[in-house]
């Protein structure tokens, strides 16, 4: 498969095509994504950041950097969120590609560690990640975990 994974904040023309593509996978409000996305096009620093993958002109898989991603450790950041991959382009390591994209990208930005708060098990793990805690999302009746990247 050709894909390739792009910053948001280096492609600015792209921002409303994925702050809708965002919305429609979390039912999070666009203009949360918008507001996140034009903050990341806007500053020089490394939170906010935005990343897809794009295979041609479709986003088939995306994930972000932000400060806390809705939980009561706001001690743990920054944390990336919002990991999606179209379902019939899972299986092919495009999670992974972005994963460790966003890894390094941070790292270029001197930030390290990363957390990442999810219900998954044994998927972060295959791309570095290691668990760290339980954390309860906002909203939420039970914990989750939370890995970090190191």
């Amino acid at each position: 498969m050709d894909y390739k994974i792009i910053k948001i904040r280096e492609n600015a023309h792209l921002v409303e095509k994925c702050a809708t593509w965002f919305n429609q996978k979390w039912g999070i409000p666009k203009e949360a994504y918008l507001d996140s996305m034009n903050d990341c096009i806007k500053n020089e620093g490394a939170v906010p950041q935005w990343y897809v993958a794009l295979d041609g002109e479709k986003i088939v898989g995306g994930l972000g950097v932000i400060e806390n991603d809705f939980h009561n450790r706001p001690d743990l950041a920054p944390n990336v969120c919002a990991v999606y991959v179209e379902e019939e382009y899972r299986k092919q390591g495009i999670a992974g590609e972005l994963l460790n994209y966003v890894v390094e990208d941070m790292k270029s930005f001197s930030v390290s560690p990363l957390y990442l708060l999810t219900d998954h098990t044994g998927f972060y793990e295959r791309y570095g990640w290691e668990f760290f805690c339980y954390a309860l999302g906002d909203g939420e009746e039970e914990q989750s975990r939370m890995y970090i990247h190191k």
